[in-house]
């Protein structure tokens, strides 16, 4: 806190603020006061509400009315809230097109447009309200990065779609595309399944990466605790909207910044809840993110490979299981996975509410619903649910879900249909030229091939919907949503673009995954694949000038997280 002193007579004295203080605060308070601030609460701490609302993302539809919720819980806690907005691109509206070449680039944008306001304006503390892919992410990295008091609050996840007696998210439109090709359904029935898909506002009622991230923003410490999964219409959500602007403000008066939180070892509890509920592999792109931004180095595949032959998985969610999100908070939510799995986590990690991770801990229930969350003694699966696999085809490392992986595909070896493309891919699927027991090869998707890695949403689903998920494997260089289940591979380092062993691949090459040993492996012969990098030209994907061209120069490789960096940082 700072005095005014003599020569601020006018504003009524002490600021927690120090650039709001003297003279040389002077015209900032007048800015303020334009605005309708007023001397006494300029005094107070000043937090950020930083609000990713926007009505074209389902997620975020509701974060302007919780937003206002946070801001009356800053104010009863003494201080005051002042409200800045940043993008939030939706991936199921960004898939299949360029578009969706943007998103994973979008969270460094995200990441660095909080870090300019925050710094612009000196805010003491920021609240960030976020739900979906890439948002949450990047908010945390913000966090980590700029080391301030900070909190998350997400937007809740959706309540299911109900069609033919099963819960559905709106992935059922994209599998309804192979059942009208197929016949199966009619033009009727299939406008019918659209109309339903998504039922109301909230992060999609599937375990992928929107609600993976929130969870894990929970694991971290960074959000109140018991708090990620509560749904998006619920009154306990508003509730914790208020509890979590009176927190940034005791936040700051505690002097407790993000990276006293943000840790290896919250890290590492956020590495072992992933493992335990087999959530987005896009998640580990996303923790080796906020370990970078939190000046800890890069996070490598092989410490998720370590831990994965420690963590069973103990949760698994749709789409791995029918086993939605509702049914996931009804269970008791991330507070009960973290119950179960408490001897693999550090609990004297801090969290928000200023308790260490063994103190909350102590009064949380089991789980409500067994069938949910299982336990330790009885998991789901002995192995984790996400796993890193090394090979020749990617010596760097590549991610595998193996909670969404039938048991009878956990090993597999068949011929290579090789695709420069997504696009490429998904004409020779829904034309059923894909033969049962390929594996599919997507390459120069990667952060630079892409460019911007974007995720292999569509090809996994129209497997799904031709009949092929279980006969088939897909692997790339690129993404995978967190909705797809089936044999994926994904995040192949080195990529395509950069010269990876995956550019060699010619069709009809055998291709051997075996997740239980975490080998993916080329069956080529050294000889020959030297040969073929004689001959090799890389393929360069033209895109609009702007943003994605700079991405494509600076972004390190999957196997670090596809970061922005230039030597300096890294």
């Amino acid at each position: 806190m700072s005095s005014c002193g003599s020569g601020c007579a006018g504003c009524g004295g002490e600021h927690f603020n120090p650039i709001l203080s003297g003279d040389d605060g002077a015209l900032k308070r007048a800015l303020y006061k334009s605005m309708g601030h007023t001397d006494a609460q300029l005094r107070r701490p000043v937090i950020a509400v930083v609000n990713s609302y926007t009505n074209a993302t389902a997620g975020h539809a509701n974060l302007n009315e919780l937003t206002a919720h946070v801001l009356n819980g800053i104010d009863d806690a003494g201080g005051v809230g002042m409200v800045f907005g940043t993008i939030a691109p939706c991936d199921g509206i960004a898939e299949g097109h360029l578009g969706m070449r943007y998103i994973l680039a979008a969270r460094e944008i995200i990441a660095s447009s909080i870090e300019v306001m925050m710094r612009a304006h000196r805010f003491d503390g920021m609240v960030l309200l976020g739900s979906c892919d890439k948002i949450v992410p990047a908010m945390l990295m913000a966090a980590a990065r700029l080391d301030i008091p900070a909190i998350l609050v997400n937007g809740g996840p959706m309540y299911p779609a109900e069609y033919k007696g099963k819960h559905w998210d709106g992935n059922i439109v994209t599998e309804a595309i192979g059942w009208k090709r197929r016949g199966e359904i009619d033009e009727v029935e299939f406008r019918h399944i659209e109309d339903i898909a998504e039922p109301g506002h909230g992060s999609c009622t599937m375990y992928g990466t929107a609600n993976t991230m929130c969870c894990i923003a929970e694991v971290l410490g960074m959000s109140l605790p018991g708090s990620s999964m509560l749904p998006a219409i619920s009154h306990e959500r508003r509730d914790c909207a208020y509890a979590t602007g009176m927190t940034a403000v005791d936040l700051v008066k505690r002097g407790v910044n993000a990276r006293q939180i943000i840790t290896r070892e919250s890290i590492r509890n956020a590495m072992a809840y992933l493992l335990a509920t087999g959530g987005s592999t896009n998640a580990i792109l996303h923790l080796q993110a906020i370990y970078y931004e939190a000046e800890l180095g890069h996070l490598p595949l092989s410490e998720f490979d370590a831990l994965s032959h420690q963590v069973p998985l103990v949760a698994s969610l749709y789409p791995a299981s029918e086993y939605d999100m509702i049914d996931f908070w009804e269970a008791g939510g991330v507070a009960a996975v973290e119950k179960e799995i408490a001897n693999l986590l550090d609990l004297n990690c801090l969290t928000v509410n200023g308790q260490k991770k063994g103190e909350w801990l102590m009064d949380v229930p089991s789980t409500r619903r067994p069938e949910v969350i299982h336990t330790l003694a009885i998991p789901v699966r002995n192995e984790s649910g996400v796993a890193v696999l090394h090979g020749n085809l990617s010596p760097m490392g590549c991610v595998v879900k193996p909670a969404a992986v039938p048991d009878h595909l956990m090993v597999f070896t068949g011929p290579a249909v090789v695709f420069n493309s997504e696009d490429e891919a998904v004409e020779s699927i829904l034309s059923g030229d894909i033969q049962p027991g390929s594996v599919l090869v997507l390459r120069y998707e990667g952060p630079k091939g892409g460019p911007g890695m974007p995720e292999m949403y569509k090809p996994m689903k129209f497997l799904e919907g031709m009949n092929l998920s279980n006969s088939c494997a897909l692997i790339t260089d690129g993404r995978f949503s967190g909705s797809n289940r089936g044999l994926f591979v994904g995040h192949i380092s080195p990529e395509a673009s950069d010269g990876g062993v995956l550019a060699l691949v010619e069709n009809g090459d055998l291709i051997s995954i075996d997740i239980p040993q975490r080998t993916l492996t080329l069956n080529v012969a050294d000889a020959i694949l030297a040969e073929r990098q004689q001959r090799c030209q890389l393929v360069h994907k033209e895109v609009p000038r702007g943003f994605l061209r700079l991405y494509r120069r600076w972004a390190l490789p999957a196997a670090q997280g596809a970061v922005l960096a230039d030597k300096e940082d890294s």
